[in-house]
């Protein structure tokens, strides 16, 4: 439906609020947001003062501006959000795609690492009708792409040509990502299993230090530190 409005002494047609409101509620259902984090959003990322880190408020700040400054002002960088598990890197993650989608109708999507690996696997099944590309193809054009837990499956061969793939494509096309992930933003420690089980393992271990130094120029850093959250206010309970 359209509403005519009278502009400098001329009519025009306009569309109504209905239509943006329900393009809207369209984006957000293609962007694939799991049901566990649909809450998140910017607003409610709070800590009740409980456990905050000053790096949780800095990286709420910067999740904000990044939405404001959207998309001449990030000029294609995303953010990649580290840190270790509770600290609120998806919820962020989730509220940037969510006021993206809501504030400035992007078209976005949310993928879970492992999952997408998983998806891409099952994909070379020759009972399995879905090509690759066609598992990929939404990843590629995604205007602003969420990927959840990077480096999260065990690294072989085909998992760092897998992700050089994705961030190639996107990196190449100057297209947004934002991603969390687990691991420190440092290079590989040494080589061999019996290195890496004597010590933390990093984000350059899981992924590659080539496509680690790829996401230095596609990517904001952003380190989160602070306790689990999960492991205290939304701890699972029975009645």
């Amino acid at each position: 439906m359209r509403v005519v409005r009278q502009k400098n002494g001329t009519q025009a047609a306009e569309a109504c609020e209905c239509q943006f409101e329900r393009r809207r509620r369209q984006l957000l259902v293609r962007a694939g947001i799991p049901r566990r984090y649909e809450h998140c959003s910017l607003e409610n990322y709070k800590f009740d003062g409980q456990g905050i880190d000053r790096s949780q408020t800095m990286a709420a700040q910067r999740a904000r501006q990044f939405v404001d400054n959207y998309p001449v002002g990030t000029d294609g960088q995303g953010l990649l959000f580290t840190g270790s598990i509770g600290v609120g890197k998806t919820h962020l993650s989730v509220g940037i795609l969510q006021a993206l989608i809501v504030e400035k109708g992007v078209h976005g999507l949310f993928c879970d690492y492992r999952e997408l690996l998983k998806e891409i696997q099952n994909s070379y099944n020759p009972q399995v009708s879905t090509t690759e590309l066609e598992i990929l193809r939404p990843v590629f054009d995604a205007e602003v792409l969420v990927i959840d837990e990077l480096g999260a499956a065990k690294p072989t061969d085909w998992v760092w040509d897998t992700v050089a793939h994705i961030l190639n494509t996107r990196y190449n096309d100057k297209r947004t990502t934002i991603i969390t992930t687990n691991y420190a933003d440092q290079s590989p420690g040494g080589t061999g299993a019996a290195n890496r089980a004597m010590r933390e393992e990093t984000l350059g271990d899981r992924i590659g230090e080539r496509m680690r130094s790829r996401l230095a120029e596609m990517c904001v850093v952003v380190e989160m530190t602070g306790s689990d959250f999960r492991r205290g206010e939304r701890r699972a309970r029975f009645a």
